[in-house]
């Protein structure tokens, strides 16, 4: 045989031996390895949510040394997923301080998910003021126990048609509201400020409620969830706010708002607590009632004291209960974005979803260059974007960022799934509906990060620079 005949003849044989091989590979049902697309934030805003090159998923056996560990078959909470308030505040500049083109892509960018939208699909609405409002109002100024004066109109200006423009670009935004206070007169105040409600008015309150889940959704603003009172356990002097002990909660819906609501045919889920990690027995008393526990779907937590493991202290009581984390507000007494940026990413998106969380909030989802407009409470908080009250352009703020590792990638319907990692660094993983994973890892160290990323025999080799955090998305055909 002539050597170039000798040449072809073994080409012929290799290829055969592939196809071969391939065709193994087929009939044993193992698919090509797929690789993960990688997006990343560094604390020295070198990256921001900026795609990297993909990471390699192989076969091999050769996974030593640190290793994140996912396992889509230990599934936990469904999400209904990550956002932030629209606050009287922010509704107000969206609606005024920015033209309609700029307006209509802002709310694209926020709640969409074309063009790399953070796909925002949790909010949270005031009913009545709070500390981000122009001023203090309620929905029924006027003393008349009948409540022939109640009116949405002030969120009719505003804050109704911000709702509906994010419902339009994401028909899966979840609404959940919330009252800083009841009105002046049914309080022991007969202010809005500090104060509590009177027994009396329990009947009258269940029923201004009501009606603003009615008059909310006549102006197509759903109310999938409700708490009944922002921060029960705190008084503010300047703004809007009533104490509220647990006792009284439960009496409230267990005998009042419960009631009403399933007679009325209102699929609305109430929450309660609405406030800090500090003082888990709160909503532990308030569940222990049986009347009120009936009404209750879950508890909301707030960021501004104690601990996140508490959320799971309470479900550890009552499994059966959601858990959502309703507020927390970046500021500049944290300035510095690595930092906050990596407390943000680290403590609401991976440490609230691991203990439980179903929805992740922010607080303002825009503020100004004034950290406004509000009347009273916090000077110096920020919004998840700033927008400028005099040029209308607009900022995004570490929290932005932070957030959007999550609300880009992790679908509502999307499971919680376990994930194992290594000293020095912080992950959480889920699994849309469509079977897409997404891991999310923080590493906060100054040096760089060298791990593998294991799904059962599948491994890809990854690194992650100081500071920074990255999110992971992958299928596998199994």
């Amino acid at each position: 045989m002539s050597p170039r005949l000798a040449m072809l003849a073994r080409r012929t044989l290799i290829l055969g031996a592939s196809l071969a091989a391939l065709a193994g590979s087929a009939c044993a049902g193992l698919a090509p390895d797929p690789s993960a697309r990688v997006w990343m934030t560094s604390g020295d805003r070198s990256r921001l949510l900026s795609e990297q090159p993909s990471l390699q998923f192989t076969r091999a056996a050769d996974a030593s040394g640190a290793t994140i560990v996912v396992d889509p078959d230990q599934r936990f909470q469904e999400m209904v997923g990550f956002g932030a308030a629209v606050t009287d505040a922010s509704a107000w500049l969206i609606q005024t301080k920015l033209d309609d083109a700029s307006r209509a892509a802002l709310i694209r960018e926020l709640f969409g998910r074309e063009d790399g939208g953070l796909g925002f699909s949790f909010t949270r609405v005031t009913i009545g003021a709070s500390d981000f409002s122009l001023d203090h109002y309620s929905l029924a100024d006027a003393p008349d126990p009948t409540l022939a004066g109640f009116s949405t109109a002030r969120m009719e200006e505003f804050v109704f048609p911000t709702v509906r423009e994010a419902l339009s670009v994401n028909p899966d935004l979840k609404v959940m509201a919330s009252p800083w206070s009841a009105p002046g007169w049914m309080k022991t105040t007969g202010s809005m400020i500090q104060g509590q409600l009177k027994p009396e008015f329990y009947p009258t309150y269940a029923d201004y409620l009501r009606r603003y889940i009615d008059s909310a959704a006549a102006h197509g603003v759903p109310t999938d969830y409700l708490s009944i009172q922002n921060e029960p356990d705190f008084e503010p002097d300047s703004y809007p706010g009533m104490r509220w002990g647990p006792e009284d909660r439960a009496v409230f819906v267990g005998r009042h708002l419960g009631p009403l609501l399933q007679e009325a045919g209102i699929q609305t889920r109430i929450l309660d607590w609405d406030h800090n990690w500090d003082l888990p027995r709160q909503p532990l008393t308030m569940l222990a009632d049986e009347r009120a526990r009936a009404f209750t779907a879950g508890v909301a937590w707030h960021c501004y004291a104690g601990d996140v493991s508490a959320q799971s202290r309470v479900r550890d009581v009552w499994p059966d209960k959601d858990v959502f984390f309703t507020e927390c507000s970046g500021g500049e007494w944290a300035p510095d974005f690595a930092e906050s940026f990596a407390w943000t990413l680290k403590t609401l998106i991976i440490g609230s979803t691991e203990h439980w969380a179903r929805g992740v909030l922010m607080w303002n989802l825009a503020l100004d260059e004034n950290y406004g407009p509000h009347a009273g409470g916090c000077g110096d908080c920020r919004g998840v974007v700033r927008i400028d009250s005099r040029t209308g352009d607009v900022e995004r703020n570490q929290e932005y960022y932070a957030f959007g590792h999550a609300s880009r990638f992790v679908r509502p319907g999307a499971r919680r799934i376990a994930s194992q990692e290594p000293a020095g660094l912080s992950a959480v993983a889920f699994v849309n509906p469509d079977g897409q994973r997404v891991l999310i890892v923080l590493n906060e160290a100054a040096a760089p990060a060298t791990f593998h990323i294991r799904e059962g025999d599948r491994s890809a080799a990854a690194e992650l620079p100081p500071r920074t955090a990255a999110t992971y998305v992958w299928s596998f055909d199994r």
